[in-house]
């Protein structure tokens, strides 16, 4: 198992720059305490989840750590240029002297498709020639590539890639046209913070069925450590509702909600309205160390290859890094 921390620079006060730089300090902190890895999402066009250019933020985390794997969770592929896209990655492995993993995703939000001047109904494929292209490009031989939306002649990107090969992973929430076309290119797999252990487990079986060979899996997952399990369960629930809240408006582009604790008990009557929060909740890992270590085995046991992605998920950022001092302390070294 590798354990790694899941970024979306979530921002529950009025300042997007002090949230940057609060998540900037936990992964700082995360390389410190030798988490294998950290994930970085990608979220435009609002004031809640500040990941809009993730190619920079990469380079500011591959520039501060030492030992972390530095990673995307994943890039929106069809939304970049794909030269440009394979220049970055190329360019972010060097810097990060071999450490990068590249995860992709399609996106979809109506924000997104608008501004970037994509349509819904072709996001899928345009993921996937963007994909193959990039590989191709990351060869550091000269390609010609011709599909559907992309059209290279002669094309080669540098400098040259410091890893043989990237790992790379694809975004899916249980799609089988992903899942095959993952495991057919031999791409690894991402699932969401709600993805339940069932999905996760169908998921790698469909993949295994392909190849005969189970794929590296990254789950990601909410985290909130506590003595009492009913404490944490009850200082998670607002955090998950908030951030479902906000994801809702940024995809229907209304303006992003104000954060207020007082303000969760009106939440909850409109739970059914948040798109998955709560398969956030049931599938997040809090409570005492053996209530979170008890969670963690239990994907172990079910999922090979597994990497966990974990969201410390206070709004409170010394709360987070408590809790990631704390993990690394109590839990880190039983799942090793």
């Amino acid at each position: 198992m590798r354990v790694g921390v899941f970024a979306l620079f979530d921002n529950f006060g009025n300042s997007m720059r002090d949230a940057i730089k609060d998540q900037l300090r936990l992964i700082e902190l995360a390389d410190e305490l030798n988490f294998d890895e950290v994930w970085l999402g990608e979220h435009h066009f609002n004031s809640f989840s500040v990941v809009p250019d993730p190619i920079s933020l990469l380079s500011y985390i591959a520039a501060k750590t030492k030992n972390i794997r530095i990673g995307s969770a994943g890039f929106l592929a069809p939304y970049y240029n794909v030269v440009r896209l394979g220049e970055h990655i190329a360019m972010l492995d060097n810097l990060s002297d071999g450490r990068l993993n590249v995860g992709f995703a399609k996106g979809g939000f109506a924000p997104d498709t608008r501004h970037f001047l994509q349509t819904n109904d072709d996001l899928f494929e345009l993921m996937l020639e963007s994909i193959k292209a990039i590989e191709l490009l990351l060869s550091g031989e000269k390609i010609d590539f011709d599909s559907k939306f992309i059209k290279l002649k002669n094309s080669f990107i540098t400098p040259n890639i410091m890893q043989k090969k990237i790992p790379t992973y694809i975004a899916t929430f249980s799609s089988p046209k992903t899942i095959e076309f993952a495991a057919k290119s031999g791409y690894g797999l991402m699932m969401s913070q709600g993805a339940t252990l069932k999905e996760c487990v169908d998921a790698a079986e469909l993949y295994y069925s392909i190849t005969k060979t189970y794929p590296q899996i990254v789950v990601m997952r909410v985290l909130y450590m506590d003595e009492n399990k009913e404490v944490a369960k009850h200082n998670i629930k607002p955090v998950i509702d908030h951030f479902i809240k906000s994801m809702r408006a940024a995809g229907a582009e209304l303006s992003q909600p104000h954060f207020n604790l007082e303000e969760h008990q009106k939440l909850l009557s409109s739970r059914a309205d948040f798109f998955s929060a709560t398969k956030f909740l049931d599938a997040a890992i809090f409570g005492n160390e053996d209530d979170c270590l008890a969670t963690l085995m239990e994907l172990k046991s079910h999922i090979p290859n597994l990497h966990i992605g974990l969201k410390p998920s206070s709004y409170d950022p010394k709360i987070n890094q408590k809790m990631l001092v704390e993990f690394s302390q109590k839990i880190m070294p039983n799942l090793k």
